[in-house]
């Protein structure tokens, strides 16, 4: 990497940083995002209802969640799939445009997602395509989402078992997060959530990382959602459709979704999520000493550090990889906490860095 690379990567770096380093509290309203715990019994108080409002859920969310939005509207049609991946797909997508025609909405009206990353993603594009694009809210219920995809306007559906190849840029008009409703998740999902923020911790916010080094997670929840909030913010603003500075919230997810394609063939408790994924994907990408810090963190939030899927498959997934450029690939790389690389590698070059690792 030469050293003008550096020294824009290191301003970037500080950027980031400074943009964190505001009082985090309940109750927060920054632009796009609203933070407050009982949010989701006022979300009449933050978005524009008063409208016909398409209200897209899955079976994994309780019902009371959509309902509680629907009273706040005044001609709410609620939608629920299953919830899985494979709700992110062209039928599912084809049936919300028809029940859109079908109760007359127009391009006044909006979608407001209510659940976690794929009903974020599958709402998301809808709303981007309907009518060349009516207004999108986003209602996280997971942790994962809350932390990461609600903002940032990736949109995408999966097709031909290739995860998120179809989708757009499309930012939501508001994103109203309520940690409360994070009480009816299990655990393990609480984890998958954690994933994404320790990503965004271990490469851009060097303080966060040693809080959640030095205590219990579980204590934090409310900093660590406003932190990685400001965090992804920030380098969205600078670079809304990852042209540069946004790759960096890839970190981990090179080989993590090449470890995820495997991992989706899997049946029950042996499949593994989106957050567990980045996880094994983040030990590979870093410095042996950054590795050590890393392992025990991972641990304490629930996450895998050991993994029986097959590498060598994985890796050959990763060449479906949106962030393929020709015949190279564009990864992350973390050579101590609070930092990050951009690095660019052929395939074999990039198996090699995975192996000589000795991650798993």
């Amino acid at each position: 990497m030469d050293q003008l690379q550096k020294a824009r990567q290191e301003m970037d770096r500080a950027s980031i940083i400074e943009a964190t380093q505001q009082t985090v509290s309940a109750g927060v309203e920054n632009g796009p995002y609203v933070v407050e715990r009982g949010a989701l019994s006022r979300v009449g108080a933050y978005l524009q209802l008063d409208r016909r409002v398409l209200i897209l859920t899955d079976d994994g969310v309780p019902p009371v969640y959509a309902e509680t939005v629907a009273e706040a509207c005044s001609y709410p049609v609620i939608l629920t799939y299953p919830q899985g991946e494979d709700t992110k797909s062209f039928e599912v997508l084809a049936d919300v445009a028809a029940v859109m025609l079908e109760h007359g909405f127009t391009r006044t009206d909006c979608v407001v997602a209510v659940g976690g990353g794929v009903i974020g993603d599958l709402a998301g594009f809808a709303a981007a395509i309907f009518m060349r694009g009516i207004d999108f809210y986003n209602i996280p219920t997971t942790l994962l989402a809350q932390v990461d995809s609600s903002i940032g306007g990736k949109t995408a559906i999966n097709h031909e078992g290739i995860k998120n190849c179809v989708g757009a840029f499309y930012q939501p008009k508001k994103v109203v997060i309520d940690p409360n409703v994070l009480s009816t998740l299990p655990p393990r999902q609480i984890s998958n959530g954690m994933a994404e923020a320790i990503k965004m911790a271990l490469t851009c916010d060097r303080e966060l990382f040693e809080k959640i080094e030095a205590g219990n997670p579980m204590d934090m929840l409310d900093e660590i959602i406003l932190s990685s909030l400001r965090i992804k913010k920030s380098v969205v603003d600078r670079d809304a459709t990852e042209k540069s500075l946004r790759r960096v919230l890839n970190f981990g997810h090179t080989l993590g979704h090449g470890i995820e394609s495997q991992a989706s063939l899997r049946d029950g408790d042996r499949a593994l999520y989106h957050g567990e994924c980045v996880s094994l994907g983040m030990l590979c990408m870093c410095a042996p000493e950054v590795r050590d810090r890393l392992i025990p963190v991972l641990r304490k939030a629930g996450l895998p550090t050991e993994t029986d899927v097959d590498i060598d498959a994985s890796l050959s997934a990763v060449s479906h990889d949106k962030k393929m450029d020709g015949s190279r690939i564009n990864y992350v790389y973390c050579p101590e906490v609070g930092s990050f690389e951009f690095r660019s590698a052929s395939l074999e070059e990039f198996a090699e860095v995975v192996k000589e690792s000795g991650a798993y």
